[in-house]
């Protein structure tokens, strides 16, 4: 099984609160790297994605922060620049070098207690960065992530945090996926593996008929899926934004309904330009197929908490 971190210079570090079921998962490149990022949900999160435009100065970012906790988990961010800043890592004004740190959120707060990482737990999440991560489930970010809750949480499932890379040649491309979704996932064989349940919670309702049956626009919870997908491959911004675009599709393809008004589905493209690579449509592929596998690791690795049952100890 690969991981983001198959890509070099690429660190991930993770920041868990097992008692109040939240987290934050910070992507770490100290050199720099250019970055894209395409948001397709209706309840966004998000921090520092307008200077990712290709029209903007900015070429280079130093993190990219995933935090639970809502809108108030972008706090975690600020811990991070901190921890950058220490290092005098960051985008260079003259005067000092100021970290460059994207991020987005994914709404957490029914499960456990409703709490946020706040500035300490980014510096952390930072702090414990690695080039050797490979973790999947109820890792990071990923600790109060759930799937399937149209009809709540008493009967949604357990979602969390995926990892997995490709390589062909010299080309790396690796992803991490944070699965917090309203929608079912599916497997590559179009099955539903995860999802709301039915009442006997011994099968699954299909989010999307449930949705036509009932015309229900009353979701208690908001959701998001985030990505990271990172190539050693040179890229431009406007290059990076295209596959981020792309890199949507996976999504759609994993989790249905997809990019709801109810969800911030954001995706982060990330290139720490080491070789030449002029083949887009190829890169396209690659990037879907990774983030797809993640999404499936996610799931798959999840451990059931608070009676919140995960895939493992599902049994249909």
């Amino acid at each position: 099984m690969g991981s983001i971190t198959d890509v070099k210079g690429v660190l991930v570090g993770n920041y868990e609160d097992l008692e109040n079921l939240t987290g934050a998962t910070t992507i770490i490149i100290e050199k720099g790297a250019s970055s894209g990022v395409d948001v397709r949900g209706g309840a966004p999160g998000t921090r520092e994605t307008d200077l990712l435009k290709p029209e903007n100065l900015v070429e280079y970012v130093n993190a990219i922060y995933i935090g639970g906790g809502s809108a108030m988990g972008l706090e975690g961010a600020s811990g991070v620049s901190r921890y950058l800043e220490e290092r005098n890592i960051g985008f260079d004004t003259g005067v000092k070098k100021v970290p460059i740190v994207s991020g987005a959120i994914i709404f957490d707060l029914a499960i456990g207690k409703p709490v946020y990482p706040d500035i300490q737990a980014g510096y952390m999440a930072a702090k414990n960065a690695t080039d050797n991560f490979n973790a999947n489930g109820n890792v990071g970010a990923g600790v109060g992530a759930t799937v399937g809750k149209i009809r709540g949480m008493n009967f949604a499932m357990k979602g969390g945090l995926g990892t997995e890379s490709i390589k062909i040649g010299d080309i790396v491309v690796g992803a991490l996926v944070v699965v917090n979704a309203l929608g079912d996932i599916y497997d590559f064989d179009n099955k539903i593996i995860a999802g709301a349940l039915n009442d006997g919670k011994n099968g699954f309702i299909n989010t999307e008929e449930f949705i036509l049956k009932t015309q229900t626009n009353e979701v208690p919870f908001k959701n998001t899926t985030i990505g990271v997908i990172a190539t050693n491959v040179k890229l431009s911004k406007s290059k990076l934004k295209r596959l981020a675009i792309i890199s949507h599709d996976a999504i759609a393809r994993r989790i249905k309904p997809s990019h709801t008004i109810f969800d911030g589905d954001t995706i982060f493209t990330l290139s720490t330009n080491e070789i030449e690579f002029e083949d887009l449509l190829t890169l396209g592929v690659l990037f879907e197929n990774v983030l797809e596998n993640a999404i499936i690791n996610a799931i798959k690795y999840a451990k059931t908490i608070q009676n919140i049952i995960a895939f493992e100890d599902f049994k249909v």
